[in-house]
């Protein structure tokens, strides 16, 4: 993809012509390819969704789409990939942003599925296999929420579209405990337990 005495410009359009070129038509079938590790690049994704290359932010939300699509995770470390070679890249938080929400009604009387849109236009239903978690944030008593996107890749839930969720939630029993959470569809995922809301109904917050 990017060649040692490549810098800059340079190296950046060598690295993109070997995405597009892998790119192709459709969504890259990344899980499927075993190419050689070439090692790291200067590309990091910011914990408010902004991808840099040597330090600059790419500014051409087509190119960030283009990388974001041969993304994947391969145990804690993010890669991009071709059938040809893979780099790592630095990930500050999540790759992705949860950046638009619609509660969809199910035509046929079922429940409401909740439907999400990240920043590089993935759209995801949320179920079974694209979930929410909320994670515990040390030190400030609030909650993280992420969306799983797809094979290990989560957006974080910008702090509007959290808000709309606490405002769709409700609680229940789960596992012998009351909970406070959100449904979608068939599925239920806990933000806290619900006796920690008593005193401090802010406790579901974002830090």
């Amino acid at each position: 993809m990017a060649n040692e005495g490549q810098t800059g410009t340079r190296a950046l359009d060598g690295l993109t012509g070997a995405v597009k070129k892998a790119a192709g038509k459709g969504p890259p079938p990344v899980h499927l390819w075993n190419p050689p590790d070439c090692g790291d690049i200067d590309m990091r994704i910011a914990s408010d969704g902004t991808w840099f290359y040597q330090g600059s932010p790419i500014g051409r939300a087509a190119l960030v789409k283009l990388f974001a699509s041969v993304l994947r995770r391969d145990g804690e470390r993010y890669v991009l990939v071709t059938p040809v070679e893979k780099v790592g890249i630095r990930v500050d938080d999540a790759p992705f942003l949860a950046v638009e929400m619609h509660r969809v009604e199910d035509s046929a009387g079922g429940a409401a599925v909740l439907r999400f849109r990240t920043n590089v236009d993935d759209e995801v239903l949320c179920d079974a296999d694209h979930g929410l978690r909320f994670e515990p944030e040390r030190g400030t008593g609030g909650l993280k929420p992420y969306l799983h996107v797809r094979r290990g890749l989560w957006a974080k839930v910008t702090r509007p579209l959290f808000y709309d969720l606490v405002s769709l939630g409700e609680e229940r029993e789960v596992d012998g405990r009351q909970v406070f959470g959100v449904a979608s569809g068939a599925c239920f995922f806990p933000m806290a337990p619900a006796d920690t809301l008593k005193d401090n109904p802010r406790r579901i917050d974002m830090p």
